[in-house]
């Protein structure tokens, strides 16, 4: 199985934070497990404006978990036209594009997120 984890997922690996056990052992036992460079720039963004603290940046995250970094490619943002509106968010709105494009299950306990025709796992 090919996971993209949501940034919010991510974030909670890192931590050792609860979660779902299938997404766990999911995440353990996936052949690849993605982040988003999107992910990357959102916990960025978000630490500066002090909605979350990060003591760690994403590509250590990353490298210490044996996680891949899923660029944005052109293909991806070309993939939002499709999608509808329905979430606000526009990390989670590329993540979604982005887990439909390389066929990816995101890893989510976002449930406006599950609303798109796009292969999730609970977290």
């Amino acid at each position: 199985m090919r996971l993209l984890l949501d940034t919010h997922v991510a974030i909670w690996w890192d931590a050792g934070m609860p979660m779902a056990p299938s997404a766990i052992e999911a995440i353990r036992d996936a052949d690849e497990v993605f982040v988003s460079a999107a992910s990357a720039w959102e916990v960025e963004i978000k630490t500066a404006l002090g909605k979350i603290r990060s003591d760690r940046s994403v590509a250590v995250l990353c490298a210490d978990s044996g996680f891949v970094e899923l660029p944005v490619r052109m293909q991806h943002t070309d993939a939002l036209r499709a999608l509808e509106p329905l979430h606000r968010d526009p990390f989670d709105r590329l993540l979604v594009a982005q887990a439909m494009q390389e066929q990816l299950v995101l890893v989510t306990r976002d449930d406006i997120i599950t609303r798109y025709p796009v292969a999730t796992l609970r977290a």
